[in-house]
């Protein structure tokens, strides 16, 4: 028969309660998002996608790093506050699902951003995107605009030889017909074209 000390049960029971409140931290926060790297031009849009799970309701932080640069984006609650930092606050859409939207991209928004999602216990766990934003290349729209203008220039140049031409043939045709004519039509004809 088995004989079991109170002692060793209390033991046992505060052993297996830590067990699973450690367990319960551990898997109590998960993120997900379809895609960690993205990629946009200057001025351009852009949505740092996240879905996340956890108990009760969270605190949702984002942070910009870059170089040796470290800043708060901001920070809000779904249903509750929202506090966007004054250097974004024109900028940045906060979504309840943990999700931030950031418009009219700079050069200097490129770089590494975290979500941080804490629950009401203490528990938090970091998600990171890298975002590379990419100059709008100036240089290849005087390109474009350049070439369209050159072909615009060489079709109005083909349209006035083609013109010059079907003039020219008019008037050759008209030469033509007036030596195949009779002499007495011909002077008629020469001098029908003096009076008009």
């Amino acid at each position: 028969m088995w004989h079991f000390r109170l002692w060793e049960i209390q033991d046992v029971a505060v052993f297996l309660s830590i067990m699973l409140y450690m367990c319960h931290l551990a898997g109590a926060i998960s993120i997900y998002s379809p895609q960690r790297s993205l990629i946009r031009s200057v001025q351009d849009d852009v949505i740092f996608s996240v879905n996340f799970t956890c108990s009760g309701i969270p605190n949702i932080q984002w942070t910009f790093m870059s170089g040796l640069v470290s800043r708060t984006i901001g920070a809000w609650q779904p249903g509750g506050y929202t506090n966007i930092t004054e250097d974004y606050s024109s900028r940045v859409q906060a979504y309840d699902n943990g999700s931030m939207g950031l418009s009219d991209l700079r050069l200097q928004d490129g770089g590494f951003y975290v979500v941080t999602i804490t629950e009401s216990t203490g528990s938090s766990k970091d998600f990171g995107f890298v975002l590379k934003v990419n100059e709008v290349l100036y240089e290849d729209l005087q390109y474009l605009t350049v070439s369209f203008l050159a072909l615009a220039c060489l079709a109005s140049l083909l349209m006035l030889t083609m013109w010059l031409l079907d003039k020219a043939y008019k008037k050759i045709m008209a030469c033509k017909r007036r030596r195949e004519m009779p002499g007495d039509a011909r002077k008629t004809g020469l001098q029908l074209g003096n009076v008009l």
